[in-house]
Order: structure tokens, then C-alpha cells, then sequence
């Protein structure tokens, strides 16, 4: 098994990452992406150790890591949650992309090889072969799956511009060449690849974009822009615990014509297989039940957080405030069963791969784009003005010139200042930091536009019809009035007259 060690020194492999105008050297040792890198590779020794249960012994007798691995019973699926939330428990959830997402989707793409035939092209021994890479070498892979926001109100083939999107420009003998760009690559800085292809629905002459393939984060011609990091900027791990240990890097991924090798494409130029990688293969449902196992760690960290401060500053016996905690508890309680609930429901697929529940798992995902900015308001209800009134950074403790002061009048009763001041920086850096707004946004638009999740997953996963027949049967028993003997409003006249 992979270890942390191995992991950060496979970064320095000159991948092409961009950052105030400059090349990054080398992403595991830079300021802004060294605390997460340190992060994963935790993640990586934590599966190294068979004594935390992530690993498991494929067929063919090598050990691989449970997350890579593809569901084929409800102990298997049991056994996958467990080790998607032992690995979530390294960041409390706040890492969202974290190897075993698309490590996930990966799983189900390989449970479903067949999908990936059609009529005139076969990927599917592609297919087989790198999901086993991903398992043999223990592979963190981002993936951008997003089109660029050029335009939302029509797809890239009328847009007007050649490949602002990342296309197939060449076809050739040996692989494709890629050009144009892709978002959002949650953790391609620090990933050893990437999956590249398209989760919105193309139209048919969107052929050109309809790709799926996965290529390493150094390939010569892949560029990284990267929005503006947090960790830089954060004075010390003290003043911002989560800052400096789980910004999660998001770039712009750019394709400078990319070499592709045949044996790393999937999908070439199908509109209809790149929809149906996702759905028809399980992966959507599979990837997702991962996001929401996470999702829970992370709700339940803030609500550990929510009950400290309110022990802290003693209000805990309030009334309202045991009502706004309770709240937190049922939304919290709401994910986690919604979690449970998926794995209980869960029924084989035609190849025997387990598939999460739909009701329960979109369910829950409709809701996402609510609950976390709830969870944020309540929080900042109880914290109130203590994550105003802070020292500015842990050197005003440190310095015989100010600590004195602060000592004094910055506690609580049976909390002594540090203590205080670490919990209330903690709950900063989750409601007021930019790494907290960014986690906001981020969990607002996880698993898409909320009216694609709401109006499309969810409403489509429920099944409302399935309700209607016993809806048709009470209304059927109610009695209805004998409209033959009512007289019409013109009988009524003319016997009047």
C-alpha cells in the first residue's frame, strides 16, 4: 500500500501549476499546498495501515484499498461506508474532493465495462485495465467534468469560438489530442491525475466535447490556474486550524492540444456514452452516497463545535439555546439517516454492483444546498460577538506585552484563554474566513445547480408515481355528487320563468 512519504515526493514531477502570474515548483513543499498535501498523505498512511480496516484482498490476492473497490453485497457496501468515513475522519469531512471520490466513480465505471462499447468504438478493456492502475498504485484523481462558464445558455458546439471547452481536435493512430479547457478540478494540484469529460447534457452537435479520459497531472501541454489560495495568508495553524490544513485547491484546468493515449480515453466523440457513463454504470449514485458520508462527517464536526461553544460561554441551559443546538441535531441527523437509509434500500444492479438507494440518496442531496448554510446561520447565532472580540493572532498571547491583559479578561469559568481563543478561532475559520465562504459556496453547488439536484434528481428518484394509484384509490372512495339529477343552470332559469 501506498504511503504518505511516497505519495508527496510523486508531486515534484513538474506539473504545470499556476499561481499569481507563477510557475509553481513544486506543490507539496509551496505555501499553498503544502497543509492539504500533508492532509492526503495522512489519508494514504492511515489506508497503509491494516489496522484501520481500509484495506481488502482482490481475487487475484493483491491488497488493495476498500475505497477503490466495487460493492458486490451489503457487507461490502457496509464495509465501503466504513472506510469512506474512516478516511473522512483525517479532515472532518472538510476536504470534499478527497482520493476516494472519484476513486468511487472509478469502482463503478469498472463494474460496467460494457458501457463503454458501442457500435463503432470499443473502450472497455481501457476501462478494466486503468481501474486496476487506480487500485494497484492507490491513485488520488481529481476530475473536471464541468464546462467552463462561457455561456450557460447554450452548449459549446454554439458558442462560436473553436474549443473554449476541451475537445477532441485529432484524431490519431495512436491516441487524441485535446483542446480547450474544463472545470471545476477540485484538487488537481495535488492529484496524480485526471478524469476529464462532461457530466451536462450535450446536444448532437456537441460531438466534438463528448470525451472521457483520464491523463496525468504533468502531462506536457495540461496547465493549472488556480483561484486564490487561503493558506498563505493564515498567520499561524493556531489562528486558523482549518485554513492551514484542508484548503482544498480549485483550478482551471487548460489543454494545449494534449496528447491522449488511446489505451487512457473512455469516451471519443459519443454524446450518448458520456451521459451514460455516469447513470447507466452506477458511478452518479455510488460517487454521490461517498459526497454525502463525507457531508456528515463535516455536519457533525460543526455540530461538535455549535455544543462546545455553547458549554463555553455557559448557555447551554437555555432554553432557546438548547432549541437552535437541537436543530443542528436534526439536520445533522437528517444526512446520516438519509446515508443509512440509501445503504438499506440498496439492491444489486444487473453485473451484482450495489447501488445505494435513490430515494434517500437524492433525497438528501436536494436538500445539501440548504442545510449547510442552516448548520452556519445557527452556528453564527451562538458564537455571536466571541469571534469578533479574538486576539488578533497567537503572537498576542506569546508576547509578555499584551498577554498579560488578555489572560485575564479572555476566559470563561473552568476554560483558561488559550483553550477559548483556540475553539472561537476554529468556529471563525468555519463561518467568517474565506476558506469558510468558500466552503459554503462549494457545499451550496456540490452535486450541481440546486434546481438540477432538486428538479432532476430528486424528483426523478422519488417516485411519485408509484403514489398515485392508492392517491386515485381514496379519491375514488369519496363520494361524488349525482351531477344527472342537478338540474343545469338554464333549467334553473326556465323554470323561474
Amino acid at each position: 500500500m501506498r504511503t504518505g512519504a511516497e505519495y508527496l515526493s510523486s508531486l515534484n514531477d513538474g506539473r504545470q501549476v499556476y499561481l499569481d502570474g507563477q510557475a509553481v515548483d513544486n506543490v507539496a513543499e509551496h505555501s499553498a499546498f503544502a497543509g492539504v498535501a500533508r492532509t492526503v498523505a495522512t489519508m494514504f498512511d492511515v489506508a497503509a495501515g491494516p489496522e484501520r480496516g481500509m484495506q481488502t484482498t482482490r481475487a487475484d490476492g493483491t491488497t488493495v484499498n476498500k475505497v477503490f473497490t466495487a460493492p458486490y453485497s451489503l457487507e461490502d457496501l457496509v464495509e465501503h461506508r466504513r472506510a469512506i468515513e474512516t478516511w473522512a475522519e483525517v479532515s472532518h469531512g472538510w476536504i470534499g474532493r478527497s482520493p476516494d471520490h472519484v476513486g468511487t466513480y472509478m469502482a463503478a465505471f469498472g463494474a460496467h465495462p460494457e458501457v463503454f462499447t458501442t457500435d463503432t468504438r470499443d473502450f472497455s478493456q481501457n476501462v478494466r485495465d486503468y481501474v486496476k492502475r487506480v487500485q494497484d498504485e492507490n491513485l488520488y484523481l481529481a476530475y473536471a467534468i464541468i464546462p467552463p462558464q462561457y455561456s450557460r445558455a447554450t452548449t459549446a458546439s454554439g458558442w462560436g469560438e473553436e474549443f473554449i471547452q476541451v475537445g477532441v481536435v485529432e484524431e490519431r493512430e495512436d491516441g487524441i489530442v485535446v483542446r480547450g479547457s474544463q472545470m471545476l478540478a477540485t484538487g488537481a494540484a495535488i492529484a496524480d491525475e485526471i478524469f476529464v469529460s462532461c457530466i451536462k447534457p450535450l446536444g448532437p452537435d456537441d460531438v466534438d466535447f463528448a470525451v472521457s479520459f483520464a491523463v496525468p497531472a504533468a502531462a506536457e501541454g495540461l496547465k493549472l490556474y488556480h483561484r486564490r489560495p487561503y493558506a498563505p495568508q493564515a498567520s499561524s495553524e493556531f489562528d486558523y486550524p482549518l485554513t492551514t490544513r484542508f484548503d482544498e485547491p480549485d483550478a482551471l484546468v487548460v489543454f494545449d492540444d494534449v496528447f491522449i493515449p488511446w489505451e487512457r480515453v473512455f469516451v471519443c466523440r459519443d454524446t450518448d456514452t458520456v451521459r451514460r457513463q455516469f447513470f447507466d454504470t452506477g458511478a452518479h449514485a455510488l460517487g454521490n452516497w461517498q459526497a454525502q458520508i463525507r457531508f456528515t462527517a463535516k455536519l457533525k464536526f460543526i455540530a461538535s463545535v455549535a455544543r462546545r461553544v455553547t458549554q463555553v460561554n455557559g448557555t447551554d441551559r437555555i432554553p432557546s439555546v438548547r432549541e437552535k443546538l437541537g436543530e443542528i441535531a436534526s439536520l445533522v441527523s437528517l444526512i446520516e439517516s438519509a446515508v443509512l437509509a440509501a445503504e438499506y434500500t440498496a439492491e444489486p444492479d444487473e453485473s451484482g454492483l450495489m447501488i445505494p438507494g435513490a430515494r434517500a440518496l437524492y433525497g438528501s442531496m436536494g436538500l445539501q444546498s440548504e442545510m449547510y448554510p442552516r448548520v452556519i446561520a445557527i452556528l453564527r447565532d451562538l458564537v455571536g460577538g466571541g469571534v469578533l472580540q479574538l486576539p488578533a493572532t497567537v503572537r498576542d498571547l506569546e508576547s509578555d506585552l499584551t498577554r498579560g491583559d488578555l489572560t485575564h479578561y479572555v476566559k470563561s469559568p473552568g476554560v483558561e484563554t488559550t483553550e477559548r481563543v483556540k475553539l472561537f478561532k476554529l468556529a471563525w475559520d468555519i463561518i467568517g474566513t474565506e476558506f469558510g465562504g468558500r466552503h459554503q459556496q462549494y457545499e451550496m453547488f456540490y452535486a450541481g445547480a440546486p434546481f438540477l439536484v432538486k428538479g432532476v434528481y430528486a424528483f426523478n428518484n422519488f417516485g411519485y408515481e408509484s403514489l398515485l394509484p392508492e392517491l386515485d384509490a381514496f379519491l375514488a372512495s369519496v363520494p361524488s355528487p349525482d351531477v344527472t339529477t342537478t338540474p343545469s343552470p338554464t333549467d334553473t332559469q326556465e323554470v323561474s320563468a
